[in-house]
């Protein structure tokens, strides 16, 4: 199998590398939605920015539409958004699909060249092993992987956070604000009434002296 390796290397060095890349794209999307599962366990302390921005969007949603009616839909959206390298999951799971049929093509060239040039079995058989190898490496992987299983976890958990934990409190914090405001509202009128009231006071004590000064005139031009 090694030898093919070397008299034809313009074929099995490209059958690695579309294996190789396609074993890369089915990781990395295992990887990725992982993570976002482990930080959907906890998200109320949660650091990653794509779910700060998740919950921040739900939170000015909820307060211009004052609430949020399908929180599902709001969640698949997310998850239709969620890139790696700029790329989405789906697009990613395509394209690991097409290099693992891009790779059995080669092989297949690879191998009927053989045939045509009349060369032994021991220079074709390879390319038949490599693609079942190849195959078998990306039916193994994505069984493991299961980004579908994953998906459906992580759509669960952000559903579960954001209609049970993060609704309520933003409920909470509204009425919180309300009672707030009203009792500030309450303490405004309170010190404005006890304004009116002293400035009535001090005018009632002003006049008061004026027509103790004019009595005070009065008596004196009586007495003189």
């Amino acid at each position: 199998m090694f030898k093919i390796l070397f008299v034809h290397p313009g074929f099995v060095i490209p059958i690695l590398i579309l294996i190789s890349l396609s074993i890369i794209c089915q990781i990395s999307m295992g990887v990725l939605c992982h993570k976002l599962i482990l930080e959907t366990e906890n998200m109320s302390g949660s650091q990653n920015k794509s779910l700060q921005q998740l919950k921040l969007k739900f939170s000015s949603c909820c307060k211009l539409h004052e609430g949020m009616s399908n929180v599902p839909v709001f969640v698949d959206k997310y998850i239709n958004q969620i890139k790696v390298c700029g790329l989405s999951l789906s697009t990613l799971k395509h394209i690991s699909g097409q290099l693992i049929l891009l790779s059995i093509l080669v092989s297949g060239s690879g191998a009927c060249r053989g045939i045509i040039l009349g060369e032994s079995v021991a220079y074709i058989v390879p390319y038949y092993v490599i693609s079942f190898l190849g195959l078998y490496c990306y039916f193994a992987i994505s069984s493991l992987i299961d980004i579908s299983d994953k998906t459906k976890i992580l759509r669960t958990n952000l559903i579960d956070y954001l209609e049970n934990h993060l609704a309520n409190r933003l409920e909470q914090t509204e009425l919180d604000l309300k009672i707030v405001q009203g009792e500030m509202e309450e303490t405004i009128s309170e010190e404005k009434k006890e304004e009116n009231s002293s400035e009535k006071k001090s005018g009632d004590s002003i006049l008061s002296q004026e027509e103790a000064q004019e009595l005070g005139s009065l008596i004196k031009e009586f007495l003189a």
